[in-house]
């Protein structure tokens, strides 16, 4: 009987926990279909115009198109590096293998307006502030960390019996990884390639020191927005950046699961 009240209590204690970190995301949508100018809750009337200016406004969709031009860019550099990263610590016999794995994850632990400073700092001389090659540059080191423990832990579950049985029957170390390997540790890859995009296309600290005038990313703007007006805009475009996470997260749970399902079958 008190192990049935404590495992209750839990898990009210957990459900309040998630309720009160989902309630502001939740308080956002109602306000971005509001009929007042201004943003406020609960909203009066319903009306979905401050998405049409936002999909209508050029500035608005250069900033977007930019973060998802960086963003797709970052996906492709972190994935590849954070994969390579990941076999090399996971499978590799390095030389100090603990500091650099720790040097790789270092992005995740240290407060980001430091990197932001730092990144600023050096990038400025460079003429890389503003710039699509700074931004995906340092978006890619934001975003490797998520990679490299994503593939990590799929290679950590993945049988290496079974590429020694590729290589016993003549396959180089490469054809081994990319027909063996690869494609069982895809669900890992696929999901870390999901978080990089994430990492880079809702990264804020680092956007706001880094962009320019010409080169700003979404959250850059929303800043700007913030600061000198303040719209129901806003709101809009913060729930369309929380439905593109939803989407793109449920899609590699629906993967997962499948793989799961394929593997047990």
């Amino acid at each position: 009987m008190a192990s049935n009240t404590a495992a209750l209590l839990s898990a009210v204690a957990i459900g309040l926990i998630l309720f009160f970190l989902l309630l502001p995301t939740l308080i956002v949508i109602p306000m971005s279909v509001g009929t007042s100018p201004y943003i406020e809750f609960p909203p009066h009337g319903l009306t979905f115009k401050w998405y049409e200016q936002y999909f209508s406004d050029p500035d608005w969709m250069a900033a977007t198109w930019f973060s998802l031009r960086i963003a797709i860019a970052t996906t492709f550099s972190a994935t590849v590096i954070g994969t390579l990263a990941a076999v090399a610590l996971v499978r590799g016999r390095l030389p100090g293998k603990e500091f650099l794995q720790a040097l790789t994850l270092a992005p995740l632990i240290v407060p980001h307006i430091v990197i932001a400073v730092a990144l600023y700092l050096f990038f400025a001389p460079l003429g890389l502030v503003g710039n699509f090659y700074g931004f995906v540059i340092a978006h890619s080191m934001l975003a490797v960390p998520y990679v490299v423990i994503t593939v990590s832990a799929a290679l950590q579950r993945f049988d290496a019996n079974l590429e020694l049985a590729a290589l016993n029957c003549g396959a180089t170390r490469t054809q081994a990884f990319f027909h063996i390997v690869l494609p069982n540790i895809l669900p890992g890859v696929a999901a870390g390639a999901v978080f990089a995009f994430l990492a880079s296309f809702d990264e804020a600290t680092v956007a706001f020191f880094i962009s320019g005038i010409e080169g700003k990313t979404i959250t850059r703007k929303m800043f700007e927005d913030i600061d000198f007006n303040l719209t129901p805009v806003i709101a809009a475009v913060s729930t369309v950046l929380t439905l593109v996470s939803l989407v793109l997260m449920s899609t590699i749970e629906i993967a997962r699961r499948r793989s799961d399902h394929d593997r047990q079958d």
